[in-house]
């Protein structure tokens, strides 16, 4: 399994495909393995994505999975179907009821999660994030697969080298309340403004996990501004978006595009030059990581600050005490000459 999940060269990423349907949840896989607890029965890890069916979530599933089978635990995967915080949160709700050991979530509204995360706690159950934060929440700990920062300067620079540096960009987002997607805008804007003074943010827009609308909007900002020469589309949905709009438009080698979508979505983009190039990490380590995080805190085990995680093939993955958060490590920017490499 380690070799499954190794960073080789890392990758798979943030939010892929959109979701369509009602707001409603569905059962997925369980994967149990014998194994223990603090108390001596199967510890059980949970993980409540935004989405349920997506590649990138699903990545992080048969990461958690393999984990489950190396570490000995059951592991629980469970999501909406839509991006609807209601119907997560019901999911959430269900898994406390169940008195699972862990629970980890990726909140669609991180603020709105922060009570049940409260509930969940007061109950006995160990709660805590991945993939995307509540820091306004009591979570015990967060499972971060890159830092904000490191995300940031990576999407600046791969636009940056397409762009020349200088010139006007927007950004497509997803959900306007997903604070991690928001701390990455708020660093690819201070990285460009130190270190590209002469390019220019136009404009940052939402359009949800939804590829079409991400599209649309995309194509609405080229209209709006005429001398616009880049994009960044700040989620898995936004990265083919923003790239399917300059290729309608007929703007390739004109407008640039950077996208965090996976390497299967993003590489007929790179190839047909509407992408420049897609910055990720390896959702299926996260999800290793993860489960690996959801057992030692079943059994109490104090996190080191810095320490290898050989279940998930992980050599250094480092936990700061004062913000609880478990940092799997740094981003990869991939290309047309690399994302062959990859299949998520």
């Amino acid at each position: 399994m380690r070799s499954k999940l190794r960073l080789t060269a890392a990758v798979t990423v943030a939010l892929a495909v959109a979701a369509t349907g009602a707001a409603c949840t569905k059962k997925n896989d369980t994967t149990a393995a014998g194994g223990g607890d603090a108390a001596g029965g199967t510890a059980k890890v949970a993980f409540v994505p935004k989405l349920q069916g997506i590649p990138y979530f699903e990545a992080m599933n048969d990461g958690g999975k393999e984990a489950a089978g190396e570490l000995g635990v059951d592991w629980l995967y469970q999501g909406p179907t839509s991006a609807d915080a209601a119907a997560q949160a019901d999911i959430v709700n269900s898994f406390i009821q169940q008195k699972v050991d862990a629970l980890f979530i990726a909140p669609n509204d991180p603020d709105s999660m922060a009570p049940l995360i409260k509930q969940g706690i007061d109950a006995g159950v160990k709660v805590g994030t991945s993939d995307t934060d509540a820091p306004n929440s009591a979570r015990e700990l967060m499972v971060l697969m890159a830092s904000a920062e490191g995300i940031g300067k990576a999407n600046t620079e791969a636009l940056m080298k397409a762009m020349g540096g200088k010139g006007e960009y927007a950004i497509v987002s997803c959900g306007e309340t997903a604070s991690q997607l928001n701390q990455w805008i708020d660093e690819i804007k201070k990285y460009q403004t130190a270190n590209y003074p002469d390019a220019k943010l136009v404009d940052t827009v939402y359009a949800g996990e939804d590829v079409a609308k991400a599209t649309q909007m995309a194509t609405d900002l080229m209209n709006a501004h005429p001398n616009l020469k880049g994009f960044v589309g700040v989620c898995s949905t936004a990265g083919p978006g923003v790239a399917q709009a300059v290729e309608n438009a007929g703007k390739i080698g004109k407008v640039f595009t950077v996208g965090m979508g996976t390497p299967n979505d993003m590489k007929k983009y790179l190839q047909s030059g509407s992408a420049s190039a897609g910055v990720l990490w390896d959702a299926k380590a996260l999800g290793c990581l993860t489960a690996w995080a959801g057992l030692q805190l079943a059994q109490d085990k104090q996190f080191q600050a810095s320490q290898p995680v050989e279940a998930c093939g992980l050599d250094k993955v480092t936990y700061d005490s004062s913000t609880k958060v478990l940092l799997m490590g740094d981003p990869l920017t991939f290309t047309k000459d690399t994302v062959g490499n990859y299949n998520f």
